[in-house]
């Protein structure tokens, strides 16, 4: 898969064959398809560490366990929708760097999601370049 290296995962970090130490990003989306042009549209340059998550309740768990840096957010999912993940995160204090990736556009839902934390939010489906574009904005890349 393009921008996903073979890598050896030791305590608290992760590197490529290449010794360059890689970047845990958790994908977190109800549909799988829209998960797999997520992972297409990341830097091929990249290297970094995937976890999915098909709903937000998944997604708090993983993040919980893990504490990825990164984190791709849908917001209409089941049984937890991305907004109150963010309000979950917000809550507790947490402060990943959340992409918002969501079909709806509307304002309101925007200033929502920058409220609950949120450092960008991107019209669904991405393109490789916005990805990059979005990364390097928000200082990941």
């Amino acid at each position: 898969m393009p921008g996903v290296k073979p890598r050896f995962l030791a305590p608290f970090l992760a590197w490529d064959w290449s010794g360059e130490e890689m970047t845990d990003v958790l994908v977190v989306d109800d549909s799988l398809v829209a998960r797999k042009l997520l992972i297409r549209a990341l830097p091929s340059d990249w290297s970094v560490t995937l976890t999915q998550a098909a709903n937000g309740l998944q997604a708090l768990t993983e993040y919980r366990r893990t504490r990825h840096p990164i984190m791709f957010l849908d917001l209409n999912m089941p049984e937890c929708d991305g907004y109150e993940v963010l309000q979950a995160l917000h809550d507790e204090g947490i402060t990943p760097t959340v992409i918002v990736l969501s079909g709806d556009i509307q304002p309101h839902a925007q200033e929502r999601v920058f409220k609950l934390g949120a450092r960008a939010f991107v019209r669904k489906p991405a393109t490789p370049e916005v990805i990059a574009k979005v990364l390097h904005e928000v200082g990941v890349r």
